[in-house]
């Protein structure tokens, strides 16, 4: 409110006055009103008293009734206790927020749905290619199913395989399998016969031929239809609070370098529409396949002692290399070292105890598990809870979840802060860096 002298006098004479012209429960609100406006606003509440200098030369100085006082030592007193307050804030000391990472699948969205509506796709692929028959769940069983074949012989490379070799190979088997059909039962028919009585040698011939006949062009087409809708169902299936937060964050630490890492296919520098303004990288583990290979190898000798490092090692890298880069185009140009990168914090974002928390946390980064209320949909960290019911989709083995879960164990102890509600993670990375800014 903003009131002249005069106004400012006139209300004090409507309160205080004997010849009050008002009715006196409406003297009372305006007092209650001015009064809660002195606790809230003190500068806006001063407004209604008399100051130095505000009075005309020459003109009265109006009376300063009790109330007059009391509603300047009010906003004067609130007022005080807000510049109090604002200095202890503006000295509280936190570390400076350099990198955040995230992972992807039941971190940002839920991946269950995420994965049936690649399958649909899948499925319609299939369809449109000539092989009809097809269920969006075959691809996810047939992957189970490859993987448990290679196990008994190479369980390394079984364990190894990436999401996007397997799928691959289940294409091409589910292809290969319609092919064979087709083919014993156009030969059945030539020879007039049942399929089951032909002999071994037209059997195997028949598959010789299927597998020659199905193309490589059509498997890549038909998995780039599953990765396509995989990377729009993610958008359409955001958790709710995603984008509000990564602004927030944003805005809240404005140099900051967002990153993704994921054991995934999914990139959220490929969804346009929602996450892609906000990253700066994504690493998944397909990236580098003797990486990866040599992980499964350390878990299957040493168990709770595997640690998933060279992810986290590139991410670390792509980081340094991103921040010198921008380092260069500041006016300010020494401003922007390498020990002065190192110094920054990295906090990882993500849903595994064993791969987000015990991975990053050995690279050197502060950690946040999203152990997201039941609402938000997350299936992936329940398999630890329940190995006989696992989510349609996983096609990891009972062995190695077994394993993993001896991971989680070790990895709690390098967990930073747990987060149950998208909305609180902001409030969670400041935790950290007040936490860490008092550690040093």
């Amino acid at each position: 409110f903003f009131y002249s002298a005069k106004q400012t006098t006139r209300i004090n004479s409507l309160l205080l006055t004997p010849q009050i012209t008002m009715k006196r429960p409406t003297a009372t609100c305006l007092a209650s009103l001015v009064t809660a406006l002195a606790l809230c606003v003190p500068q806006s509440a001063l407004a209604f008293v008399p100051q130095a200098g505000t009075i005309a030369a020459g003109s009265q100085s109006p009376l300063l009734t009790p109330f007059s006082l009391t509603l300047r030592s009010t906003a004067e007193e609130a007022g005080t206790e807000s510049k109090a307050e604002a200095g202890s804030d503006a000295h509280t000391k936190t570390a400076e927020l350099g990198l955040v990472t995230f992972d992807l699948d039941d971190t940002l969205y839920p991946v269950t749905v995420v994965i049936e509506e690649a399958n649909n796709a899948f499925a319609n692929a299939m369809h449109k290619f000539g092989y009809d028959g097809i269920q969006p769940s075959d691809i996810d069983e047939t992957g189970k199913q490859i993987r448990e074949e290679m196990a008994q012989t190479d369980p390394e490379k079984a364990a190894a395989l990436s999401h996007t070799e397997l799928r691959l190979l289940a294409i091409r088997r589910q292809m290969e399998s319609i092919r064979l059909l087709r083919s014993l039962e156009e030969v059945a028919k030539d020879w007039a016969t049942a399929v089951s009585d032909l002999t071994p040698v037209v059997v195997e011939n028949c598959k010789t031929f299927a597998k020659k006949e199905v193309s490589s062009s059509v498997v890549q087409a038909v998995y780039n239809a599953w990765e396509m809708e995989r990377h729009h169902s993610a958008e359409r299936h955001l958790y709710p609070e995603v984008i509000d937060v990564l602004q927030q964050i944003k805005e809240e630490h404005p140099n900051l370098i967002i990153g993704a890492v994921t054991d995934g296919k999914a990139n959220p520098m490929l969804m346009t529409f929602t996450l892609a303004p906000y990253f700066d990288f994504c690493l998944s583990w397909e990236d580098d396949q003797a990486g990866r290979t040599q992980f499964f190898k350390e878990l299957k000798s040493t168990g709770s002692d595997a640690e998933l490092k060279w992810i986290y090692e590139a991410a670390r890298d792509k980081y340094k290399a991103l921040a010198e880069t921008r380092g260069t185009l500041k006016k300010d140009r020494g401003a922007v070292s390498a020990s002065s990168i190192d110094e920054k914090l990295w906090i990882h974002v993500g849903d595994d105890l064993a791969y987000d928390v015990g991975g990053a946390s050995a690279c050197g980064a502060k950690t946040v598990l999203m152990e997201l209320a039941d609402k938000y949909g997350q299936t992936a960290r329940l398999r630890f809870d329940n190995m006989n019911k696992l989510p349609a989709w996983s096609v990891t083995t009972k062995a190695e979840l077994e394993k993993r879960k001896i991971m989680n164990l070790a990895a709690e102890q390098h967990l930073d802060a747990r987060v149950s509600f998208m909305s609180r993670l902001p409030e969670a990375i400041n935790d950290i860096l007040e936490a860490s800014a008092d550690d040093e």
